[in-house]
């Protein structure tokens, strides 16, 4: 494995897998002696992230009923 032009490697398609790794996965990079260790940070709670993301985006102009009656078939 070599390190390209722009300091990029590729990580090969079974340690993606097996580590369950896909595009857009966090990683941490960390130097232990001579070694450096490429993990998966501590599982966060992705639906926590999504809802954080998402919180004060949306208006406040339909009330929770109005929302449901659109979500609703006639």
């Amino acid at each position: 494995m070599k390190i390209d032009i722009d300091g990029k490697i590729t990580i090969p398609t079974d340690i993606q897998n097996q580590l369950g790794l896909q595009p857009g996965t966090e990683i941490k990079l960390e130097v232990v002696g001579n070694t450096l260790q490429i993990r998966k940070p501590q599982a966060s709670n992705r639906g926590k992230q999504i809802i954080a993301a998402l919180r004060g985006k949306a208006t406040n102009r339909l009330t929770t009923n109005e929302i449901m009656q659109l979500t609703r078939e006639d």
